[in-house]
């Protein structure tokens, strides 16, 4: 009795130091900055203006991953193939790759390489462009939903696939009426981190597209030109902002 209460204690205890860990700098910083300096920050035109292009490209990174990554989550869920290991190895590569390194790669190849040529003679220019920070932010962050999105599809039964079918229904009417509704949790919440990691992104943008300036750089820039004091208020406008829209979104997907 007494060694499970101090294994419980011991328990409680390292749960505190972590939570206190992640929890204390961003209260600290909220209360360092104070209300009157966070609404100055929140009503500068830079700074929302960056918040809110910071939000819609690593949304509009999100929505891409849907269409492509999905089906790929889908493929490796429910089929064995030659080179399937390598593949899923393949998606965990960017998430152990230097952001400053997977930036020059995308600069290479999108700027530069012959792919780059191709794109720009069709209109699609990456450096310092918005489509360059979706890719930086993709790259960097779609393990997070392809990996979410094959959870939820191994954890739906394949009867239910095999019976739809014997009762008439096609192959993509199975997927979108039985197997994406059920694994619409996984999903949305790999969806959640993709977007949420990609919200963070600065190493990779930083390189590929410096202007236009979303917030993790623009308080890079204020924090080396101007000091702590002018790049503090912009990180908790950004962290506000961001937490703020995903507990809403949490609580929405909560609800239904």
């Amino acid at each position: 009795m007494i060694r499970d209460k101090c294994f419980l204690i011991i328990f409680i205890f390292l749960a505190a130091v972590i939570a206190l860990f992640l929890l204390v700098p961003l209260v600290q910083l909220f209360i360092n900055v104070g209300p009157v300096k966070l609404l100055d920050a929140l009503q500068e035109k830079e700074v929302y203006e960056s918040i809110f292009l910071t939000l819609k490209s690593s949304f509009y990174a999100v929505l891409f991953v849907c269409v492509t990554g999905i089906p790929l989550a889908y493929l490796l869920a429910r089929y064995d193939f030659w080179g399937k290991s390598f593949v899923e190895s393949l998606l965990d590569v960017p998430v152990m790759v230097p952001h400053t390194a997977a930036g020059i790669a995308l600069l290479v190849t999108f700027q530069n390489g012959e792919i780059g040529v191709f794109l720009k003679s069709i209109g699609l220019e990456f450096l310092d462009t918005t489509t360059g920070i979706m890719a930086a932010m993709m790259f960097l962050s779609a393990p997070f939903l392809i990996n979410g999105a094959k959870e939820g599809f191994k954890k739906v039964d394949v009867k239910y696939e095999h019976m739809a079918r014997t009762l008439g229904a096609s192959r993509m009417s199975t997927f979108f009426s039985i197997v994406l509704p059920n694994a619409r949790n996984d999903i949305l919440n790999g969806a959640l981190m993709m977007w949420s990691r990609g919200l963070g992104e600065f190493g990779a943008v930083v390189i590929i597209a410096y202007h236009p300036m979303i917030a993790p750089v623009l308080i890079y820039d204020r924090f080396t030109n101007f000091g702590l004091s002018y790049s503090a208020p912009v990180a908790a406008s950004m962290i506000l902002v961001s937490v703020s829209v995903f507990l809403a979104i949490r609580f929405v997907n909560n609800r239904f």
